[in-house]
């Protein structure tokens, strides 16, 4: 997915695959992923949609932090309070989880999106 700016520049957004419907509305898992990245403590972020019963997907964020930073609750809520300050309340990670290390292909590419992350899920640390 992607789109054209006013000088004919193509534009990459996500792939049609990951997008998260949740109540009907299209998230783009790469738009919260640039927010979290973006603090100072977030050395990789994956961001993907996990089932709702009510909703049919909610927000998942799964956080590899920088070096010496602990996960904790207070880390998730300053990623939260930060967040807030960047995106619709609709696009927040309905849970935020940490991990050591996000998977990789050997290209060094995250495997994060669809069935990988079912299995980083079944490893993680789940903060809130």
């Amino acid at each position: 997915m992607g789109y054209l700016d006013e000088n004919g520049y193509l534009y990459l957004s996500d792939r049609k695959a990951d997008l998260i419907i949740a109540g009907g509305v299209t998230i783009y898992p790469a738009e919260v992923e640039a927010a979290l990245i973006s603090y100072p403590t977030v050395a990789d972020v994956a961001v993907f949609g996990i089932p709702n019963e009510k909703w049919g997907e909610e927000v998942k964020a799964v956080v590899e932090l920088t070096h010496g930073v602990r996960p904790s609750a207070t880390v998730a809520d300053e990623l939260l309070a930060f967040l807030g300050t960047r995106l619709a309340k609709f696009k927040l990670p309905r849970s935020i989880d940490f991990t050591d290390a996000l998977p990789r292909d050997p290209n060094g590419r995250k495997t994060v999106q669809a069935q990988a992350a079912r299995a980083l899920l079944a490893g993680r640390q789940r903060v809130i």
